[in-house]
């Protein structure tokens, strides 16, 4: 099965079990962590608040936290995984490779910086767009009881709360090979799990910056299907490469000016998506945009079927991935305004 056609080989899976196995032997019990009183007071914190959004995300949202998220890694690290995407010059469709667990995903994973810019540096050379992604959290899928990573800790409380939400969702439900499905319907999840969070808090403060970046998130996904939709619409014309090359860097570039404005008359000043812009204006960024913001509104649409509450969404959800996988893919792929408007993301 290694050796088929656009499988990973063996080299790859030696530094994916390395990887994992260095995460698993480097726990330490976090229940432990905070009774002791030599344990930062800082990262102490921050694990009780892990703590309380385990329990939030069982309770409320109904996600499947008993087992993870109880054991921290400290990996001295910036991101456990560095996530490579590639896409060929005139296509916005990632190239797949299949794994073992996960199925066939438009992404390779691995665990050092350097083996994921040498691959990137690879098929950018065979002349394919590439986009390199760091992530500070992943899913094991529920091979493994997922620890805590002080790659996830850096951040403000309610992105902690969203990590967790994230990973989770994919412990509840996860198709093998669909990721347009797996990170939409995670991502939902994230979205809906961080505003409950937040409300409950009774923080107004937090909670009003929150919305603030979640309307600045459904314009920056209308500009970014906009320009995903142009460079269809050119790849499909069967123009000669230089008449290709031409226009795809128009609506590139056209991208870049329409975010600039954003950023400059709705944003006060505020570039929200710095980091994907700086790196990612590429067929591959946009193709790995679309596999986690693509299929958002039909599962506001499901949420709004299951009258906002948690559990029976997850029953809605798991029959929606019973579908056959055309049948799933073309209820996912719905135009928002069928089906939910932006405002209700």
């Amino acid at each position: 099965m290694l050796l088929t056609a656009g499988c990973a080989g063996p080299g790859y899976y030696a530094q994916a079990v390395a990887g994992q196995w260095k995460m698993l032997r480097s726990r330490e019990d976090i229940s432990a962590l905070l009774a002791d009183n030599r344990t930062d007071p800082d990262l102490a914190r921050r694990l009780e608040t892990i703590q309380r959004i385990r329990t939030f995300a069982q309770d409320r949202l109904a996600l499947p936290a008993a087992d993870s998220y109880t054991t921290f890694v400290h990996t001295g690290r910036d991101a456990a995984t560095w996530n490579v995407v590639a896409a060929p010059e005139f296509s916005l469709e990632p190239r797949r490779w299949c794994f073992i667990v996960a199925g066939c995903v438009p992404y390779r994973g691995y665990f050092k910086e350097d083996a994921a810019r040498r691959f990137a540096a690879k098929m950018s050379r065979r002349g394919d767009d590439v986009a390199i992604s760091p992530a500070v959290a992943y899913s094991t899928l529920g091979w493994f009881d997922d620890p805590v990573l002080d790659t996830m800790l850096d951040y403000p409380e309610e992105q902690i709360a969203g990590l967790l939400f994230h990973e989770l969702a994919h412990r509840k439900l996860y198709i093998k090979g669909d990721t347009a499905f797996n990170e939409s319907y995670a991502s939902f999840v994230e979205e809906t799990g961080v505003r409950l969070w937040l409300e409950r808090s009774g923080n107004g403060d937090r909670l009003q910056a929150w919305r603030l970046r979640a309307q600045a998130e459904a314009q920056f996904n209308r500009l970014t299907r906009d320009a995903r939709g142009r460079l269809a619409r050119i790849y499909a014309s069967e123009a000669p490469p230089e008449t290709l090359r031409a226009e795809k860097s128009e609506v590139l570039d056209a991208l870049e000016k329409a975010y600039a404005r954003l950023v400059r008359d709705d944003w006060g000043g505020r570039s929200y998506f710095a980091g994907w812009m700086d790196a990612n204006v590429n067929n591959a960024g946009l193709a790995l945009l679309d596999s986690y913001r693509g299929g958002l509104c039909a599962f506001a649409d499901l949420y709004r079927q299951a009258s906002h509450d948690m559990t029976q969404f997850h029953a809605l959800a798991m029959q929606k991935a019973d579908l056959p996988t055309a049948g799933r893919r073309a209820w996912l792929e719905q135009p928002c305004g069928v089906i939910a408007p932006d405002g209700d993301l």
